[in-house]
């Protein structure tokens, strides 16, 4: 049976909770396969979270792996496109470290690109009638980091495909009128990129009206 592992993280920033976890485990409440689907919460941690997802891969052994993070100021899903290999921390992480302009990992490629149909997953996220946009930039604090070690963990495995979204905060973490999305759209959204994930062998072409 295809196995997906599905990641997201626990609160910071002041939070009670955090959209990422809230998403997924509404998505586990409704998902009805036919892959499984195995989920880890992550610590909003540079080091914690980069060794349990380290882990999690080897126990898992999974085919597909999708990293869901929470992004505040944005109304739509991000479907990430690349994670680059900086650290640039405005707040600090769960461990109290800040590190400000230094690698994720000494050394390795400046950046890695996702290797889900970005374009795919978006699209269908669009067909679910959830707003979505494909990402350029998945930041410079944990999830971004997150998102670059898995890609380099995988980068030998052509076969396991990989990559990160981020769902906006939910409604009762802004003030009135900021962006941010329900967790049932999110929780839908993910859906879509599950499985168009799952199902597409070659991502869309660009064109012009398209995502960019």
């Amino acid at each position: 049976m295809t196995r997906v592992l599905l990641t997201a993280f626990g609160p910071f920033d002041g939070q009670a909770v955090n959209a990422s976890s809230l998403a997924v485990q509404q998505l586990v409440s409704r998902w009805t396969g036919p892959a499984e689907l195995v989920v880890r919460e992550l610590p909003v941690s540079f080091r914690g979270a980069r060794q349990q997802l380290r882990v999690a891969v080897a126990e898992v052994e999974p085919d597909l792996v999708v990293g869901v993070g929470e992004a505040g100021g944005r109304a739509a899903v991000g479907v990430e496109r690349v994670a680059v290999n900086v650290i640039d921390a405005r707040i600090p992480d769960a461990d109290g470290s800040a590190p400000v302009d230094v690698p994720v990992i000494a050394g390795a490629p400046a950046a890695f690109f996702s290797t889900l149909p970005v374009k795919a997953c978006a699209a269908a996220v669009r067909g679910a009638g959830v707003p979505v946009e494909v990402s350029n930039t998945a930041g410079l604090y944990v999830c971004n980091a997150t998102f670059y070690a898995l890609q380099h963990l995988l980068a030998a495995r052509p076969e396991v495909r990989s990559g990160f979204v981020h769902v906006p905060r939910t409604p009762a973490q802004v003030e009135a009128g900021a962006p941010a999305m329900d967790v049932d759209e999110a929780a839908t959204a993910l859906d879509a990129v599950l499985r168009a994930a799952l199902s597409t062998s070659t991502d869309l072409r660009e064109s012009a009206g398209t995502l960019a």
